[in-house]
């Protein structure tokens, strides 16, 4: 076998893992998120401790990149421990800073907690959607270069037909979190007046993504890089199936109403599963028109890819109607808490769901995207987001304790309900408002596409240079820290700097 025709060997014909260690290991970058906060809190408050850019990027890339390497890597089977550890570490930090509190100090903890359920909260976005964004991010960055080494778990791989790994919430979690914030959730009004004038400048948006995909093919193509075929075909890439959902969806905005998303999502996904059920759907996507693996003619060399899309579409929309609700004006911290415990209890319906589903319909397939994959990503980040949400909730009453706290990518705290932008912006604090923008998180978050082709190519690059299959552990962990550190070091920069790729 030539080394191309073993790195896909490597790379196929894998099952994945159990549901409940993918959820384990979504949730625990959020304690990671939380912990990151109190440290700040803790290190720049109550140790008097100076930050600049080096040392805000020092620990935000060590308290957040590197556990999740570990996680996804040496550290795969002791999640349980490393969630549990994360937990007492936060605990420990918490209260060290209640302990600590510069605000109420002589008040019990149960007048505290009253005063702040009372205490209202402006944002500019919703920290945890941003929170969201770079985690899926950064786990599919991590992801696609360690899968090629031996330290990487074959469990957390892309499955070949049934089964659920890791790396098949990256593209999944990718499109929901892309959805949250899409043009039509933050800015409502591109929906009103002439519907052509809607659509054409949803197909004009598209154009990037087009002369990335062919590039990508392009490239693929002409170095001879390895490829899994059955994710989603000879041609077709993750770019492409982005375009489609972005062509389709309008449409549907078109015709459908916005807050309606939830029913267009239910409907597409039901009628997809059942024609994959009662039609030759399956067997197409499975076998080609010929029922011998085919992959001559456009459709047969590319039917995973361009067939999937459908429940990439249901996947969007889901991502839709939740952006819509999270975004809804709520100025209490009490009304956060009844939406991340709303958020909780769907995703626990959901995965209930999904249990019925995978018993009684079909178990979970990235290759078809079929209902189970779509009840499972949704259920996924569902259960990421809340808990999100419920650090921020947190973070926030620790914020809360410690006068002029400040941490970037979390909630800023006001002292009465938010009557306009200029009443906002007079009762936080002078020092929050021109505080420097010093946030790994909001960098990712703001250069999500440049992170992403930036992982891509870099990937690509060491698979030429380093021969991953018979890499060291720890040789290949320091690849793969070095590679992220690279990657995320460079968007912090183009991010202080306020260097951007506009494309729409």
């Amino acid at each position: 076998m030539s080394q191309k025709q073993m790195k896909e060997a490597f790379v196929s014909n894998l099952n994945g893992t159990t549901v409940l260690e993918i959820t384990q290991g979504l949730c625990f970058p959020a304690f990671c998120i939380l912990c990151r906060g109190f440290l700040i809190i803790f290190s720049q408050y109550l140790c008097s401790f100076s930050h600049t850019w080096k040392t805000r990027f020092f620990i935000d890339f060590v308290v957040l990149i590197v556990p999740m390497v570990a996680t996804l890597t040496i550290w795969a089977s002791f999640i349980l421990l490393e969630l549990l550890a994360v937990i007492i570490f936060g605990a420990g930090l918490f209260y060290q800073i209640y302990r600590r509190r510069t605000c109420y100090a002589r008040l019990p903890f149960q007048k505290i907690l009253e005063k702040f359920l009372n205490i209202s909260l402006e944002s500019e976005y919703i920290p945890a959607i941003s929170c969201f964004r770079v985690i899926t991010s950064a786990f599919t960055a991590i992801a696609i270069l360690a899968v090629d080494f031996p330290f990487f778990p074959r469990r957390f791989a892309k499955t070949e037909l049934y089964g659920t790994g890791a790396m098949d919430f990256g593209v999944g979690g990718f499109v929901f979190g892309t959805a949250m914030v899409c043009l039509e959730v933050r800015r409502r009004k591109c929906m009103e007046g002439s519907k052509l004038h809607y659509f054409t400048n949803s197909l004009y948006s598209v154009w990037p993504l087009i002369f990335l995909g062919i590039g990508r093919l392009a490239i693929i193509k002409s170095i001879g890089y390895q490829e899994h075929l059955t994710e989603y075909g000879v041609h077709w890439n993750f770019f492409f199936t982005i375009i489609v959902v972005k062509l389709i969806t309008p449409l549907l905005f078109i015709i459908f109403p916005l807050n309606k998303s939830w029913i267009i999502a239910l409907s597409v996904t039901v009628l997809y599963q059942l024609a994959l059920d009662f039609t030759s759907l399956k067997r197409l996507i499975l076998y080609g028109t010929d029922g011998s693996g085919t992959r001559i003619g456009l459709l047969n060399a590319n039917r995973e890819g361009i067939i999937s899309t459908l429940g990439y579409v249901a996947i969007h929309m889901a991502g839709v109607q939740t952006g819509l609700y999270v975004h809804k004006n709520r100025s209490h911290i009490k009304d956060l808490i009844k939406v991340a415990c709303f958020l909780l209890l769907a995703a626990i319906s959901l995965f209930i769901s999904l249990y019925v589903v995978q018993v009684n319909v079909e178990a979970v397939s990235r290759r078809m995207a079929n209902l189970a994959f779509c009840i499972w990503i949704v259920a996924s980040s569902l259960i990421l987001l809340s808990s999100l949400l419920l650090g921020d909730i947190i973070l926030s009453f620790a914020k809360f304790l410690i006068k002029g706290a400040l941490v970037p990518c979390s909630w800023k705290l006001i002292q009465s309900p938010v009557t306009s932008k200029k009443h906002s912006e007079y009762l936080i604090p002078e020092a929050e408002r021109m505080e420097p923008r010093l946030c790994l998180i909001t960098a990712l978050n703001r250069k999500q596409l440049i992170f992403f082709l930036l992982s891509n190519i870099t990937t690509g690059l060491i698979n030429l240079m380093v021969d991953t299959l018979h890499s060291s552990t720890l040789w290949a962990l320091f690849v793969v820290n070095l590679y992220m550190f690279s990657n995320c070091l460079i968007v912090y920069v183009l991010y202080l700097q306020d260097k951007t790729i506009q494309f729409w």
